[in-house]
């Protein structure tokens, strides 16, 4: 009997994710991020702990919003307009650095899963595509590490689960949500231009 594949198992799926009227439920998002962090630990080389660290570190960003401010904290969009109002931008910043690793991650497994190439070169090109802008000469050879110590293609895809028709079916379900909910935090920034000295 085959294993549940990984986007079974995974706490919550982007694809769960509420999106009513173009904002994102913010606690679906979480375990959604969350459950994302975990799908590195699959890619099994500790160069990643810089990637799910930062991740991390900006999920737990937001949710310490969350919890201190329930009431106005109900999307993503609510958290950033009232951090505005407040002058005070931790999680507004936590988003927008998470929202930045989701489209890294994005673009890398929608390279992979559409082509025939080794991880390391899909993850490879996405940095060049999307984070490697925002870092520094200090950060850049840290996260390029990170790329050439991803898993063979075979290894990775045997570990979402046994049955690679699902797992393909499922992955990709996954990151059609992931990059949908990505392009509307992306929208919503540019349109207030929230992530401004950020």
């Amino acid at each position: 009997m085959a294993t549940p594949t990984f986007f079974v198992s995974m706490k919550r799926s982007f694809a769960d994710v509420p999106t009513d009227a173009g904002k994102v439920s913010t606690t679906e998002f979480l375990e959604a991020a969350e459950s994302l962090v975990s799908l590195f630990d699959l890619l099994g080389s500790a160069a990643f702990t810089v990637v799910q660290k930062d991740m991390s570190g900006n999920i737990k960003k937001i949710r310490d919003r969350q919890l201190a401010n329930a009431a106005i904290s109900s999307t993503l969009q609510d958290i950033v307009l009232s951090e505005k109002v407040e002058k005070n931008k931790a999680a507004t910043q936590g988003l927008l650095w998470l929202t930045r690793g989701l489209q890294f991650t994005a673009v890398a497994l929608r390279k992979n899963v559409e082509s025939t190439e080794e991880l390391n070169e899909s993850f490879t090109k996405a940095y060049g595509e999307t984070l490697i802008k925002y870092h520094s000469i200090v950060v850049r050879p840290v996260f390029k590490l990170a790329m050439k110590a991803c898993p063979y293609r075979k290894d990775f895809y045997a570990k979402l689960g046994d049955n690679q028709d699902a797992v393909k079916q499922e992955l990709t379900t996954w990151l059609t949500a992931l990059e949908q909910i990505v392009k509307v935090i992306q929208d919503f920034y540019e349109s207030g231009n929230y992530g401004k000295g950020l």
